[in-house]
């Protein structure tokens, strides 16, 4: 028959050995004692809970990555769109991460999704799709300043994707393509009056030297017969057709008198 004492000191072995426990590098364990908490977290490393005056509740402090669910946001500009994201956040102070809050994980994800309506809702919908990295900060920094007091540190927010309707869609095709064509027209233009200068100055050059004009002449026929065209083309001056023009009008006013 095994003795008492033996009985009790192995009873009290396996009391202390399952009081153990062991936490992680990353893990901090918030103790509750007859429903007190400690004051202060315990961990990381060898710890003992003695159950079931002791409660521990365990904490991670690495970084935490939250989608926060496509929410239907209307616009400024009165324009649906549906909007996700991505919270990034930790846990700074374990203790007032457990007491503040009944679930910081949950009530986080809760208070993103109402900062994303809010903040979106107050934006047009090109300040939505042009500045994304002001409305992240935006974003970030109402996030932190709410999830302050509970022992959250709020890193970055990042909007993921915007759904636009898809009348919306095809509006902001058409514009885009009206702002290439006015692009386009206007770099035509420039370069018609950049080529119309280059004319002129040509043609104040040629008007100094006339000499010029039938070098011009030549040089054509000679990039003429290079590329062994059977038609040769003779290039004549205008002023010859004004010429001719003024000795007709001559002409017939003779006639006419």
């Amino acid at each position: 028959m095994i003795p008492l004492p033996f009985i009790v000191v192995l009873i009290l072995v396996l009391y202390l050995l399952s009081s153990i426990k062991i936490l992680a590098e990353y893990e901090r364990g918030v103790i509750f004692r007859l429903g007190r908490v400690l004051d202060r977290p315990k961990g990381p490393g060898l710890i003992l809970v003695f159950q079931p005056i002791d409660r521990i509740v365990r904490v991670s402090l690495r970084l935490e990555t939250m989608e926060v669910p496509a929410q239907d946001i209307v616009t400024r500009d009165n324009v649906t769109v549906k909007v996700n994201a991505v919270v990034f956040f930790r846990v700074l102070d374990p203790q007032r991460a457990v007491l503040e809050v009944t679930n910081f994980l949950y009530t986080t994800s809760q208070l993103a999704q109402t900062t994303l309506r809010s903040i979106l809702g107050e934006v047009e919908l090109d300040e939505l799709l042009s500045q994304r990295e002001k409305l992240n900060v935006r974003l970030q920094g109402v996030l932190d300043q709410d999830t302050g007091p509970w022992g959250i540190k709020v890193v970055k927010v990042e909007v993921k994707q915007v759904d636009l309707p898809d009348m919306m869609v095809r509006a902001i095709a058409r514009q885009a393509e009206a702002e290439r064509e006015r692009r386009a027209k206007i770099i035509h233009a420039e370069g018609e009056y950049l080529a119309a200068e280059k004319l002129a100055m040509a043609a104040a050059t040629i008007q100094k030297e006339p000499v010029a004009i039938q070098l011009r002449y030549l040089q054509t026929l000679v990039e003429i017969g290079s590329e062994k065209n059977t038609t040769v083309v003779f290039p004549l001056p205008v002023d010859i057709f004004t010429s001719l023009t003024k000795v007709l009008n001559g002409i017939a006013r003779d006639g006419a008198a």
